[in-house]
């Protein structure tokens, strides 16, 4: 999976084609993701303690991470992801960055 928490992404299939957004949440095993804004649904919730009032909530549903692509830090488009093996400077380990295919930027 190319996608990570926190990552602005753009929705490149179905109803929300070409929204952005950022990852809130992600379930690797089921290959589905949750992005801000995205994909809202209406879910009607019964009185309970924490929620005396009860009603209609909005919130974000999962869906496929296929369906969008990492927005490239440069150009604003969106893009593939790839990895490079890199040195850090400071401590001389190797780490896997990862890189935009478009620009080449690394994130």
């Amino acid at each position: 999976m190319n996608v990570k928490k926190n990552d602005i992404v753009v929705v490149i299939t179905g109803n929300a084609k070409g929204k952005e957004g950022k990852v809130l949440k992600v379930f690797p095993e089921k290959n589905r993701i949750i992005v801000e804004g995205v994909n809202v649904v209406k879910r009607h919730t019964r009185p309970s303690q924490s929620n005396p009032q009860g009603g209609v909530v909005q919130k974000e549903a999962p869906f496929n991470a296929s369906n969008v692509m990492v927005k490239d830090p440069k150009s604003g488009e969106a893009t593939r992801v790839g990895y490079e093996r890199t040195k850090d400077s400071v401590s001389g380990k190797k780490k896997v960055m990862r890189v935009a295919r478009k620009s080449g930027e690394l994130f």
